[in-house]
């Protein structure tokens, strides 16, 4: 709080230090984001291997010599 609050109510000094309280421990819309996006490529990285894992074994139970 700064100079200029000297001249405010208690009420109205208790009502902007919690404001000031709610903006400190308030999540942002880019923390948010970037959570998200982590857990996308996660499970995209996820999906990724164990899509390229089954089609490797499929690849390996053909046999070259059928045709």
């Amino acid at each position: 709080l700064g100079k200029q609050d000297y001249k405010k109510t208690r009420p109205m000094l208790r009502a902007t230090r919690l404001k000031a309280e709610a903006k400190k421990t308030a999540l942002g819309v880019k923390e948010v984001a970037l959570v998200l996006a982590a857990i996308l490529i996660f499970l995209l990285a996820f999906y990724a291997f164990f899509y390229l894992n089954i089609s490797n074994e499929v690849d390996l139970d053909l046999d070259p010599d059928e045709n």
